[in-house]
């Protein structure tokens, strides 16, 4: 086949637990070409070179590999090392006094009331946790010089343990980090190729506990990353691709290979916040800015607020246990995926977190797994396709599906069509309550947004879950099923710095407050430069987190560039106080205000995939129909007989009343009785119904 070499590619590649997706957008026609494969979980490198390959191969016309001019990549590396407990083997090196902070933690308990929780296992454990004679106070001044004795015997301690990944994090470091500096040159000097994690680089804020284990995570997730990158890139160019990869991290923007190597914990995120990124973009294009997304994959859900068109932000958030000081997108997870097992537990039906993956998948693949999924209950209700997925590429074995949710209601007591609808109605339940997380327990009235579901599975089980909630509207976009994929073909360049400066919010402490910015904007030029960003491209966000006095915990505010003095503080109180009864709803007007730490968002803009407009369908929405399919309605307690429309064949103007089935390679969107579908200018399905 001839390749196309007049164009110009730009590829975005969201590898997941069960499926990797591709996305490639052609920046000659301003087409976007979508592709999808089983991901390879053993070397998921090999699943995403591989699918690469076969999406410009599939493209019309054939792509050339040589033209891609951009390569991002969303990844779940980090999070699946994190979750299966395969990082690295590392060590601890911190403040005499201090090697348990990561243990003691805050002296809670995940569970308040339950006594069997179990925490999260330690990541250095203490005999690898080393402590050395130093001290920084408060206030940055040295009351104890750094005992580089101390520090030489401890790494060669934990080089007889063959440990290589050591982190760094010593007391207020994040106010005078000199001595955390001259430990890393000492290490180096003894353990020349060990991955370093130096907290003043990872975390420069105040809370030792979040700061330790943030620095831990990083040292334990950064040789696993390394590998990982180090197997892909030869991989791509072996494939004939010579682009840099840029992966996703949890803040929505994207950063070079070699930052993610260094600092792999700001991609534990990495695949979820791209889908986030998109659904911005998507609000924007269609003018809904209000929007809760709904990422269904094939291992977990991911759901997240987006307000006015902006996301949600958290600058530190607990990931499976560990927490961390990291800006990320504020996204809520469940267990609640298509590969999510169901199963009985002293009676009860439960499904998830644990999940099938890609290999050995749900039942209907016919790769060894005997225990039905949520897939294998939408194939016995009949709400997804009975013979194939992909577009027939992949076979699946819908009678295998019922047998196993047969052997399922046997043992609950119930007929089979039954024990369907209940794997559908606890993983809907699963996932409503994710969604209040995120919206009612902030303070937000779910039925204020339109959901945007997507992912492989979400337009599966959109409808009911909008129902659920009580959210009137419901947004499908055009490939639900490649939307994290596409989002990497959205994002900017980004990376936050911050800085903890404590003091009341006074017209005294401005000039400090305002230094502390100046540094900050040092520091982001130099990252500019180091990313080869134009100046043109360059946009800084500023943002300070500030609390009533005697508060634990802070809101972050954005930073009124355009007052001064007393104007200023005016402006920043009442931004405070506006979030404060957002999230409380209460504002104490006669408590003094602190400020605790300064934060920098700097932007490096770069060409974008364009949503692209398409004109008023010429034919009928009848015509998209390929054929009818039995579906289980519980609402009527038998199944029937609804059309199946093929989603290519369906423009903007065109209407589809439920109950109906819309088929596409990346997805499958189920409409319920009494809810009309429309298709907008940009091609996505708008579901409405009165709630």
């Amino acid at each position: 086949m001839l390749k196309d070499r007049g164009s110009r590619f730009r590829v975005g590649v969201d590898s997941g637990g069960t499926f990797t997706d591709i996305c490639i957008f052609d920046e000659e026609k301003s087409e976007v070409f979508v592709w999808k494969i089983s991901s390879t979980p053993s070397d998921p490198s090999e699943g995403i070179s591989e699918g690469v390959a076969q999406g410009l191969g599939a493209m019309p016309g054939g792509g050339d590999p040589a033209s891609v001019v951009y390569f991002g990549h969303g990844t779940t590396v980090g999070t699946n090392a994190l979750i299966q407990g395969r990082g690295a083997d590392c060590g601890l090196i911190t403040t005499e006094g201090f090697r348990d902070v990561l243990e003691i933690g805050r002296q809670k308990r995940p569970e308040l009331y339950s006594l069997q929780s179990v925490k999260a296992p330690i990541l250095a454990t203490r005999d690898k946790r080393m402590e050395v004679r130093e001290r920084v106070l408060f206030d940055g001044t040295i009351a104890q010089e750094l005992n580089e004795d101390d520090v030489r015997n401890a790494v060669r301690e934990l080089k007889a343990k063959g440990v290589k990944a050591i982190a760094i994090c010593t007391l207020f470091s994040f106010i005078e980090p000199g001595h955390e500096k001259r430990i890393r040159e000492i290490v180096l000097e003894e353990i020349p190729d060990a991955f370093l994690s130096v907290s003043h680089e990872i975390a420069p804020e105040f809370r030792e506990y979040e700061r330790t284990s943030t620095t831990v995570v990083n040292a334990y997730l950064g040789p696993v990353m390394r590998t990982y990158l180090d197997r892909l890139t030869p991989r791509l160019l072996e494939a004939g691709i010579s682009a840099e990869p840029h992966l996703t991290q949890s803040n929505g923007g994207v950063i070079s290979c070699e930052t993610a190597k260094n600092q792999p914990v700001r991609t534990v995120l990495s695949g979820p916040a791209a889908g986030v990124t998109a659904a911005v973009e998507l609000g924007r294009a269609t003018g809904i800015e209000n929007l809760i997304t709904f990422d269904m994959g094939g291992t977990s859900s991911d759901v997240a607020l987006i307000d006015r068109g902006q996301p949600q932000m958290a600058n530190d958030i607990v990931v499976h246990g560990y927490p961390l000081k990291v800006p990320m997108l504020d996204i809520h997870t469940v267990g609640a995926g298509g590969g999510s097992i169901a199963y009985v537990d002293n009676g009860l039906l439960k499904v998830g977190p644990r999940s099938a993956g890609a290999n050995p998948g749900p039942v209907c693949y016919g790769l060894g797994n005997e225990e039905p999924t949520v897939t294998d209950a939408n194939i016995v209700l009949g709400i997804l396709n009975q013979t194939h997925l992909l577009n027939g590429r992949m076979a699946i074995d819908a009678e295998a599906s019922k047998q196993a949710v047969a052997r399922l209601a046997e043992q609950l007591g119930i007929g089979v069509m039954e024990a369907a609808q209940g794997i559908i109605r606890v993983v809907t339940a699963n996932m409503a309550k994710a969604i209040r997380v995120i919206s009612v327990e902030r303070g937000y009235d779910p039925r204020d947004y339109t959901m945007l579901a997507f992912g492989g599975a979400g337009p599966i089980h959109a409808a009911r879950l909008a129902k659920e909630l009580e959210i009137p509207k419901l947004l499908i976009p055009k490939h639900p099923g490649i939307m994290c994929a596409i989002g990497l073909l959205q994002a900017d360049l980004r990376t936050n710095i911050s800085l903890t400066r404590m003091s009341p919010l006074s017209l005294e402490a401005l000039p400090m407050i305002e230094a502390g910015f100046a540094q900050l904007r040092e520091r982001a030029d130099e990252w500019f430069e180091a990313e080869a960003i134009p100046p043109a491209a360059r946009t800084l966000r500023l943002a300070i987190d500030v609390r009533y006095g005697g508060q634990a915990y802070e809101l972050t505010i954005d930073w009124p560039e355009d007052s001064t003095g007393e104007a200023l503080i005016k402006a920043i109180r009442e931004r405070f106080e506006g979030a404060h009864k957002q999230l409380y709803g209460y504002i104490a007007e006669e408590e003094p205000i602190q400020a605790t730490t300064l934060r920098v968002e700097a932007i490096g803009h770069v060409p974008k995939a364009e949503l692209k407009r398409y004109p008023p369908a010429a034919g009928k929405a009848e015509d998209a129909i390929v054929g009818t399919r039995k579906v289980y309605l519980p609402e009527l307690g038998s199944f029937t007989e609804c059309p199946l429309y093929e989603r290519e064949r369906l423009g903007p103007g065109h209407v589809v009343a439920g109950p109906a089935v819309v088929e596409q390679m990346d997805s499958t969107t189920f409409i319920l009785p009494g809810q009309k579908a429309t298709v907008d200018p940009y091609l996505n399905l708008l579901i409405e119904w009165k709630a």
